[in-house]
């Protein structure tokens, strides 16, 4: 399993501005320890405006390549393969552009900035991330902003996948397995099950006339949750990685935030559903609640 996993090359968009450069010391760790290289890539807007998060807005190829030098020539880079790309012909649809470089430039996974004012949210986290996702194939990272000093040293050393039973999405743990063992990395699984005042309308009418009824089947819940946990664990020992588990009664979000924070996650790995259910995936999974409360970095793996 370990021996297929490999990855080769990061994409990292960037638009001149510190607050999407905030991505760039997990870049770089993840750079050194998974021995890939490197793309800096910026694409020119049409219509661009003079500034985009209150900097100045990279509106000329000339300008564009410097700046993309210059933050390739950092110190957190030495020793690291690192390539620039302007996408010189102006474009209305960067997020496109973006998810259209992807495969153009063979890239493995795509490192964005997640959160910042109402336009990047609407830009990046919903555009790009949305685009990428449902072309199926390859994986997006979330970083959000951070006052981390670009010299700072960087790290991911505690993964958190939670899972709700459902085969394909056991795919994350699969690609996680991989990624850990790389990055010396633990990996805790989680699995939510809902509580009388978090259950799904359909539901919560039994709950209401068969309360005790309702508890005794999620208590059973949990210890099936609980018995898969240990079982899918079972399957990756080969790969001698510090795996633990834990199945929890609440909303799944307010489930895998808690988790997070016991467990001093430092990355929260899902499974999406690429091109059928992007859609769907965006409008009610619990991916986007967890983006606008959780600071922790997202990484989204299509199944």
């Amino acid at each position: 399993m370990l021996d297929k996993f490999l990855l080769k090359h990061l994409l990292v968009p960037l638009d001149g501005s510190p607050l999407a450069e905030s991505v760039l010391p997990a870049v770089a760790f993840l750079a050194r320890k998974l021995n890939t290289s490197v793309t800096l890539i910026h694409i020119i807007e049409k219509d661009a405006p003079e500034k985009v998060h209150g900097q100045r807005h990279l509106k000329l190829s000339k300008q564009a390549e410097g700046y993309l030098e210059s933050i390739a020539g950092l110190d957190i880079f030495k020793g690291t393969k690192v390539e620039i790309h302007v996408h010189e012909e102006k474009v209305s649809d960067v997020p496109k552009s973006i998810a259209d470089h992807i495969k153009e430039l063979n890239q493995d996974i795509v490192i964005l900035c997640a959160h910042g004012n109402v336009r990047l949210h609407g830009m990046i986290f919903g555009s790009i991330a949305q685009q990428v996702i449902s072309r199926g194939k390859t994986p997006v990272l979330l970083i959000n902003p951070s006052a981390k000093n670009l010299s700072g040293e960087y790290h991911f050393k505690n993964f958190l996948i939670p899972l709700d039973g459902n085969p394909d999405h056991e795919h994350a743990f699969s690609y996680a397995s991989g990624l850990a063992k790389l990055c010396e990395a633990k990996i805790h699984l989680v699995m939510a099950i809902p509580n009388f005042g978090t259950m799904s309308g359909e539901v919560s009418p039994a709950n209401r006339f068969l309360p005790a009824t309702t508890s005794k089947m999620m208590d059973m819940l949990v210890t099936d949750a609980e018995e898969y946990l240990v079982n899918l664990k079972e399957k990756f020992k080969e790969l001698n990685l510090i795996i633990s588990t834990n199945a929890k009664r609440n909303d799944p979000a307010i489930a895998v935030l808690e988790t997070a924070e016991e467990n001093n996650s430092d990355l929260i790995i899902l499974a999406t559903h690429g091109t059928k259910g992007a859609e769907a995936f965006w409008e009610g999974s619990i991916t986007p609640k967890i983006s606008k409360i959780s600071k922790i970095p997202l990484l989204l793996v299509p199944v």
